[in-house]
């Protein structure tokens, strides 16, 4: 079963947003949901470094009508060597939340599917 199989059967929306140099994924659902599937994720030995940025409620949900948007962030997230000096860990809650407002903005909800 594939991950959006999974998160529409857990009611679980989101992005991923991946890049050669970074992968950054947003979950959105029920907490109990969204802690089994991070959890899965953890223990799934495709996923390594898996690094927990920041939890806690949302106002409202920013793909609500995707089981996971993928995208590639070409050039508007952090260039290469902001990634490799470490931007990404030390990122606060507003700037992580920026980088999804900013994707969810983009793609918009004519663009669901």
């Amino acid at each position: 079963v594939n991950a959006r199989q999974n998160n529409a059967r857990d009611d679980i929306t989101g992005a991923l947003i991946c890049r050669r140099d970074i992968f950054l994924q947003l979950l959105e659902g029920p907490e109990a949901a969204v802690l089994a599937t991070l959890t899965r994720i953890q223990k799934d030995d495709r996923h390594l470094n898996v690094t927990q940025h920041l939890s806690g409620p949302l106002r409202e949900r920013l793909f609500g009508q995707w089981a996971m948007l993928h995208d590639p962030a070409h050039s508007w997230i952090w260039p290469a060597n902001a990634i490799e000096d470490g931007v990404p860990l030390v990122a606060g809650r507003d700037e992580i939340t920026g980088v999804f407002a900013k994707l969810a903005s983009n793609v918009g909800a004519a663009a669901a599917p």
